[in-house]
């Protein structure tokens, strides 16, 4: 585990996040991960780190339904971007070995990575639980530690994430935007969702 934390710490950006800005969006681009129609009339952003325990506690008891709900009825477009905080190393490791299983089981890894968050911490070898996730999906261990190791995709999410800081101005996971409205104070429960997508639907009618 030595060597995999020291090379992510070592090009890892620097977590200096500006709060006097409320952040925004940038736009969609190729490196986003999504699900739903991308012709909805709503478009939901949510920035989010998979060692933030705020972002897993969303993800296990809110996200499923969400999904349900908007997602899959075709009334939201979902957007994921990956923040690199609380433990920048774990968070790198797992958006890397999540884009290494392949778009289709994207979101099936990142999942289990929050399920497995508390393991992480108990064990004190997020290695090992990461490898097995890896391995559920259909890595080998040879291809999970050429994926975490890997310095240009590294580079790359290093990068995406310093552009949320510096353009978006992020400055809190999760954060969500939607429709360009932001959302920064943490789990939207499904209450507050159904509101603010009832907004956005709302004001995108009345646009057209």
């Amino acid at each position: 585990m030595r060597s995999f934390i020291t090379l992510i710490a070592g090009l890892a950006v620097a977590l200096t996040l500006s709060a006097c800005q409320k952040p925004g969006a940038s736009a969609v681009t190729a490196d986003d991960m999504s699900l739903g129609n991308p012709n909805a009339k709503v478009t939901v952003i949510e920035y989010a780190s998979v060692a933030c325990p705020h972002c897993a506690d969303w993800d296990i008891n809110v996200f499923q339904a969400f999904k349900t709900k908007y997602i899959d009825t075709g009334r939201v477009h979902y957007i994921a971007r990956e923040a690199l905080v609380h433990d920048p190393a774990i968070a790198a490791a797992g958006f890397l070995t999540a884009r290494c299983a392949g778009k289709d089981k994207y979101f099936q890894v990142v999942d289990a990575i929050y399920h497995g968050q508390a393991e992480m911490e108990s064990s004190g070898n997020p290695r090992a639980t990461l490898l097995n996730i890896a391995k559920s999906a259909g890595l080998t261990e040879a291809q999970f530690n050429a994926c975490i190791n890997d310095e240009k995709a590294l580079a790359a999410i290093n990068a995406r994430w310093q552009k949320y800081i510096d353009e978006d101005k992020i400055n809190s996971t999760p954060t969500f935007v939607i429709n360009g409205k932001v959302y920064d104070s943490g789990e939207m429960p499904m209450p507050q969702l159904d509101a603010a997508i009832a907004a956005a639907e709302g004001a995108k009618k009345a646009g057209s």
